[in-house]
């Protein structure tokens, strides 16, 4: 059978450029500038070849698409692929579902399966975790689509996991809005009145456009909104109508020009106030949290640590510091809260976290953890954005002097205004401070290692050998960390050299159970293309929410080496549920009811090879351990996925 769908393309791109229809695009990436304020000169690219076409390849005017109604030759998702392509998304993962089976097709018939290429899904919530890995990790969004009502209901964990995180997803879900248009049955339960209502607490902005110049209006506005900070997820209703009925108009398709917003920069009077405080300070310390996005960005964050001499505190939601530079002292973060009398902080998420604690008692009582004449900074765009719903916002802290404005942009403005106002006498006595933030530092790591050493040769496993084995064999590789390390009491962030932003992408956001397995799978996949060994210590109940992801890694052949972090438990209910005992005066031994996964315990490797991924395992021996890590990273390094089960001690 005769393939139509060049032939099509080109009779319709001719209509729409000979009624002389705008195609100027460009592709920014997540506004990452902060050396300026304004926007940056845009980026002309080649015109992508869905929009502008030679004219030699042309048919005539006279050729039109079929006028058998059976038979559609220029169907409105193929216009919708077009868009998808001209902001530059490379990837849309998906399970397939019927309100978007017109773009579905789109994708891999006239886009070839390539610009986009799809990402196949075994559930919704797993499409957007990978979405929310990739983005982390490549520095743009990825694309996702949901089936409507059902599809978006199962991916709104994860949607609300990466909004959390401040990470940029474009949604795109079907949905049927003309009820007259709805076959019997299954169709009316699958759609909705008002779809972006099941998400609208937690993405940034949705829209249900109504025709294909909205759709591309609406398109390139999310996106923008999505990767300008504080970047969010954002969702797009793609009408199944509208991708199903052909093009009536060609000519009367305006594509709007796409272009990067410059970040917000903070004020620069208030960020001299905040370099005149910073200066003055005997005790300062820099708290940093969901701030560095770029190399320059950590190098910026470097510069301004050494020029004060401040010790950091890595609060981990990104990859802000080097872990073994001396000035990097997350593990005094008590002790140096509670001596500063100023804190920069640079987009914490729980301001008040960091000066004062709830404790886990009766009544809930807190307390300030910091001076009372302690003076705060904070640099957030938290400022500049909020919802009232979902409370990810945490308790309402009042900085001392809180300016508006991405942290990371307005580094370069800080700098200056520290280095113009810093005085000889100033400067010599924050130097004096070298020495023994020298000590701190090298006492902090030996404390660390010395703990490791417990339990060192115990079986289970312990997390701290786990964390170490994992680290003889990728020290020597261009490596990625691609796992949160909240619950492995952080040990890979006390043992191992963190020296680059991409070797660790933060964790989950929203601490939403799913996100580790397809967030891993994604980050991977950008991991992949500059040819990074990326690593996912992975939690035994986080995975079996969603086991699929390990499919979709062997599927799509993502090389990935996954190692469990397998204590057969959901340790920190356990946990909670024993500390309840307690305090009841009754049986802590019954926390192990309804929070272990054992009787039958789950074995992970033959799990995942049924889904066609190399795996080793159980090992529960630690000298076991370090070969089959071998073995596996040699799989990872031919090009596909690997998964080592490893039995460990709770933490």
């Amino acid at each position: 059978m005769a393939d139509t769908s060049n032939h099509h393309r080109r009779a319709f791109l001719k209509e729409a450029l000979m009624a002389g229809a705008t195609v100027a695009l460009t592709r920014p990436a997540i506004a990452t500038t902060d050396e300026s304020s304004l926007p940056p000169e845009p980026v002309v690219q080649r015109p992508h070849g869905a929009l502008v076409a030679s004219e030699t390849q042309m048919p005539s005017l006279s050729e039109s698409p079929s006028a058998d109604p059976g038979h559609v030759g220029n169907p409105g998702s193929d216009f919708m692929v077009d868009v998808i392509n001209a902001v530059g998304i490379d990837y849309v993962a998906a399970m397939p579902g019927s309100t978007f089976r017109g773009l579905h097709e789109s994708i891999v018939t006239y886009g070839n399966d390539r610009k986009p290429a799809m990402i196949v899904c075994t559930h919704e919530e797993i499409s957007v975790a990978i979405a929310h890995g990739y983005a982390k990790v490549a520095g743009k969004p990825m694309a996702c689509l949901v089936h409507s009502t059902v599809g978006l209901q199962h991916a709104s964990m994860a949607i609300y996991n990466a909004w959390c995180d401040r990470v940029p997803i474009m949604v795109i879900a079907g949905n049927i809005a003309d009820t007259n248009k709805r076959r019997n049955g299954i169709e009316w339960y699958h759609t909705a009145q008002d779809l972006g209502a099941l998400v609208r607490d937690f993405t940034k902005w949705d829209d249900a456009p109504a025709s294909l110049q909205s759709y591309a209006e609406s398109f390139v506005r999310a996106y923008t909104m999505s990767v300008t900070p504080p970047m969010e997820p954002v969702l797009i209703v793609a009408d199944a109508e509208l991708q199903e009925r052909p093009i009536e108009d060609p000519g009367a398709i305006v594509m709007p020009t796409l272009r990067a917003v410059a970040p917000p920069v903070a004020e620069p009077g208030a960020l001299a106030t905040a370099a005149k405080w910073l200066i003055a300070a005997r005790s300062p310390v820099i708290v940093v949290d969901r701030t560095i996005r770029t190399p320059d960005g950590m190098k910026k964050l470097i510069t301004l640590a050494e020029t004060l001499n401040a010790p950091v505190i890595d609060l981990l939601a990104r990859m802000n510091f080097p872990t073994n530079h001396y000035l990097n002292q997350s593990g005094l973060q008590k002790t140096l809260i509670a001596q500063a009398d100023v804190i920069l902080a640079l987009e914490v998420g729980d301001l008040w976290g960091v000066t004062g604690t709830v404790k886990d008692l009766i009544g809930r009582p807190w307390s300030h953890t910091a001076r009372p004449d302690v003076k705060v900074i904070s640099i957030a765009t938290s400022y500049l954005y909020g919802k009232s719903n979902m409370q990810d916002a945490q308790r309402f802290a009042s900085a001392d002097l809180p300016i508006a404005g991405d942290a990371q942009a307005s580094l370069p403005e800080l700098l200056a205004q520290i280095n113009a106002s810093m005085t000889v006498e100033r400067r010599s006595a924050t130097n004096a401070r070298t020495e023994n933030l020298k000590r701190s530092f090298d006492a902090m790591r030996s404390a660390d290692r010395q703990a490791a050493t417990l339990g060192w040769d115990a079986s289970p496993i312990s997390a701290a050998r786990l964390s170490q084995e994992v680290w003889n064999v990728i020290r020597n590789e261009n490596w990625a960390l691609v796992s949160s390390t909240f619950s492995i009491s952080r040990w890979p962030h006390r043992l191992w050299d963190f020296t680059e932003p991409h070797q660790f992408m933060g964790g989950e956001g929203g601490f939403g159970v799913g996100y580790g397995a397809p967030a891993a799978v994604g980050a991977a996949l950008a991991h992949q293309k500059a040819g990074r060994v990326a690593v996912n210590i992975q939690n035994d109940g986080d995975l079996m929410t969603v086991p699929g992801a390990l499919w979709t890694a062997a599927h799509h052949k993502i090389p990935l080496l996954t190692v469990m972090h397998n204590n057969r438990a959901y340790h920190q209910e356990t946990m909670h549920v024993q500390r309840m005992a307690n305090r009841r005066d009754r049986h802590p031994e019954n926390g192990t009811v309804g929070t272990v996964l054992t009787g039958p315990d789950i074995d992970f490797s033959r799990m995942a090879q049924s889904m066609g991924m190399w795996a080793e395992g159980p090992i529960s021996r630690p000298e076991d351990l370090g070969q089959a890590l071998v073995r596996a990273l040699a799989v990872v390094k031919r090009g596909e996925p690997a998964l080592v089960d490893v039995v460990t001690q709770p933490r």
